[in-house]
């Protein structure tokens, strides 16, 4: 039985291997903590009222390589204090889950697959979300059980709507902006010496 590929298949196989090679690489050489803080302080000094939807729009590529944007979320409350800082980082949360569940209910499917089949718990949260989309999504966001961005892929080749996924993880993901954002406009001069650092 030959098995054959389609141009199709083929460029989604490449992407995918082009986007974790780029992981990959990214992880090992950069220094990620210090261009986000660079990056706080650049919207900081330049941006101005524009700055809050800048800080959304970065969730996106940070949640889609599965880089951890704690940092970005500390930023937004010390910058923008807590109602606006804690809106750009809720909308820029979901928004980066929202393009990662693209991805891996789109070309990344696959590959999400492939290393979720051997788990037999992930069948069981598959066949809840089957029953209850929206709440086993919203519990699973509350439940610090997984990692932000892994979910964002687990949830993504199971049955869930998308509109049940964009209102679960928002309302899932609120609380995580909140707690990070009070601390930091409560306590501003760790948080000055932390971006200066």
């Amino acid at each position: 039985m030959a098995m054959t590929m389609t141009w199709g298949s083929m460029f989604r196989v490449s992407l995918l291997l082009l986007l974790l090679a780029a992981i990959i690489t990214a992880c090992f050489t950069l220094p990620i903590e210090k261009i986000l803080k660079d990056f706080l302080l650049w919207i900081d000094q330049n941006l101005g009222r524009w700055g809050p939807l800048v800080l959304a729009i970065a969730y996106i590529p940070l949640t889609v390589l599965a880089v951890p944007a704690s940092v970005l979320t500390l930023g937004g409350g010390y910058l923008f204090g807590l109602p606006m800082g804690f809106i750009a980082d809720s909308i820029g949360a979901t928004l980066g889950a929202t393009a990662a569940f693209f991805l891996g209910r789109t070309i990344g499917r696959s590959y999400v697959l492939s290393k979720l089949g051997n788990y037999p718990k992930f069948q069981a949260v598959s066949i809840a979300i089957q029953m209850s989309g929206f709440k086993i999504a919203f519990l699973l966001r509350l439940a610090p059980l997984l990692p932000f961005n892994m979910l964002n892929y687990l949830l993504s080749v199971t049955p869930i709507s998308i509109s049940d996924y964009i209102w679960a993880s928002w309302l899932g993901m609120m609380v995580m902006p909140a707690l990070l954002n009070y601390p930091s406009i409560s306590n501003y001069e760790w948080m000055t010496d932390y971006l200066l650092l």
